[in-house]
């Protein structure tokens, strides 16, 4: 009997063994987390592919960026101003309730709540209704010819589940405010949570009631923050996880040339820039009193010259980046290569613009960066803040984690006078980010959400709102392109660079960079 019963023990062993190698992992890492279970939380690339994993949009993106169905199955604009979504049926949320139309109805005021940092993805729309059980109609202000495009990123909350969590409304992750669902989630895609432990490790597991059809292998995703670049690299190599989301420039040459290990590139469609309040008439953080510097083009003006940007793309990001003279790079519709040409580098030329602006000597000011969120961002920092000595700027490079850092300059606050910032539009459309970065700031119509130094032109207002409605194709990449030079010419913001998207991985990780940097957890596989 004893026998029978340990030989029973040996083969239960053996199967689950069996099970657990075949089970399929990614373990992965990044220099900074997630911060928020809440979809809403904040309009950042990494929170909301993560994010994404759990919860849906209506319309997504597949692997080459085009639009597929997700919990919409059809969309069509049935008026110039009408936009009639059909339904999908048969979708359970991860606690087993079906999604409803209702459930539309909710997520749409719960994103445009105060503290929901997405109210931008719905700009356009003035109502959202029922028309019946399988089908709900966005009302737009005026004709909006590319909402489908405009909501990829918009995820479906269960309005049970809110409501009986009491977190109807988005805390304000800039307030540090948290909700059950900072937390927890309860969304319709195809991993769950398991394990939040924030700024350490996040797990998840898959769905086993999606209602798709899997693309990916994994029955688990476990997410760990390693802030030190080096440690990263060497968790990479010594097989203590699969993949790398933020890679370190200066390991690429060490990775290609590690057998069972391969990195990963493609172009980015984000622009890296450099913003300056332009709203106080006097900065927070400077040594000039009674006045805003920034208010003055010329002195803008001095500080891009002051930059050099080829010795930044060649030292700092080793080639991997490409310079710009505009808020949007290649693969972004209404980007105009005609205009695409910087202001040169030019100490002398600076030096001059800021004594006829009043400071011949130069002043101080501070210069928040982010230190976990762009590839090199601290040290492309750092570089500007020893190039703009040159010309006697004195800056004090404040470089902290990204949920400080977009706490500091964000709304509602924009506590800052000299800021980092990127931006991939995620409708692949100029307008996002022009509605986004330098539009007159207005939290209620959805506007300059992200422009941080408040930066603000009424011409360029009005093209942004003509952009928004205009349905002819010529006439609306006109209108864009007038307003890209109106931010150039006026030195809205200071471009710097598109980056490389670059990440590293073992070589049986079935994975694909897109030039949106979104890393799509439904597609990957571990072989």
């Amino acid at each position: 009997m004893q026998q029978r019963f340990l030989a029973g023990m040996v083969a239960l062993v053996a199967f689950l063994s069996a099970a657990q190698a075949d089970a399929a992992r990614l373990r992965f890492a990044n220099d900074g987390d997630v911060n928020s279970m809440d979809p809403y939380a904040r309009q950042e690339t990494f929170l909301l592919s993560m994010d994404g994993a759990m919860y849906e949009p209506l319309v997504g993106r597949d692997q080459n960026l085009q639009l597929i169905p997700m919990l919409a199955t059809a969309w069509q604009q049935t008026s110039p101003t009408v936009w009639r979504f059909t339904i999908r049926q048969g979708v359970k949320f991860h606690d087993g309730t079906p999604f409803t139309a209702d459930d539309v109805l909710f997520s749409y005021d719960r994103v445009r709540s105060p503290g929901s940092k997405l109210n931008s993805t719905l700009a356009t729309v003035a109502s959202i209704r029922k028309v019946d059980e399988e089908t709900v109609e966005f009302v737009t202000n005026g004709p909006d010819p590319i909402l489908p495009n405009e909501i990829t990123n918009w995820y479906m909350m269960s309005k049970a589940w809110c409501e009986k969590n009491k977190t109807t409304a988005s805390p304000d992750i800039t307030k540090n405010e948290e909700s059950f669902a900072t937390r927890n989630e309860n969304g319709t895609g195809p991993f769950i949570l398991k394990d939040r432990q924030a700024d350490v490790k996040t797990t998840l597991v898959k769905n086993p009631n999606w209602w798709g059809k899997s693309e990916s292998n994994l029955d688990e995703i476990v997410f760990s923050v390693i802030k030190d670049p080096l440690t990263r690299v060497s968790a990479l190599l010594s097989g203590e996880i699969d993949m790398i989301y933020t890679t370190p420039t200066e390991s690429f040459d060490k990775i290609k040339a590690t057998g069972g290990l391969k990195l990963l590139q493609t172009p980015e469609l984000r622009t890296i820039f450099l913003g300056m309040d332009e709203y106080r008439d006097e900065l927070l953080e400077s040594s000039v009193k009674g006045k805003n510097p920034f208010k003055d083009i010329r002195v803008r003006r001095a500080f891009y010259q002051a930059i050099d940007e080829a010795a930044i793309t060649q030292k700092v990001m080793r080639g991997y980046a490409s310079p710009t003279a505009l808020l949007v790079g290649k693969g972004i519709n209404g980007f105009d290569e005609a205009l695409n040409k910087r202001f040169p580098y030019d100490t002398v030329a600076a030096k001059k613009l800021l004594a006829e602006a009043g400071y011949p000597n130069g002043f101080e000011v501070e210069l928040d960066c982010p230190n976990d969120r762009y590839v090199n961002d601290e040290q492309i920092c750092q570089a500007i803040v020893a190039m703009l000595a040159r010309v006697n700027i004195k800056v004090t490079l404040l470089a902290q984690n990204r949920a400080k850092h977009f706490a500091k300059i964000g709304e509602p606050g924009n506590t800052t006078s000299f800021y980092m910032l990127g931006w991939t539009p995620s409708t692949y459309d100029a307008h996002n980010a022009l509605l986004n970065i330098v539009g007159t700031q207005n939290h209620d119509k959805g506007i300059g959400l992200n422009n941080s130094g408040r930066y603000s032109n009424p011409k360029l207002d009005t093209l942004i709102t003509e952009i928004q409605v205009e349905i002819d194709k010529p006439k609306r990449d006109q209108l864009i392109a007038e307003a890209l030079k109106i931010v150039k010419d006026d030195i809205a913001i200071i471009p710097l660079h598109q980056q490389t998207v670059v990440w590293a991985a073992r070589a049986n990780v079935d994975i694909k960079p897109t030039g949106d940097n979104f890393l799509q957890l439904r597609y990957v596989s571990v072989k």
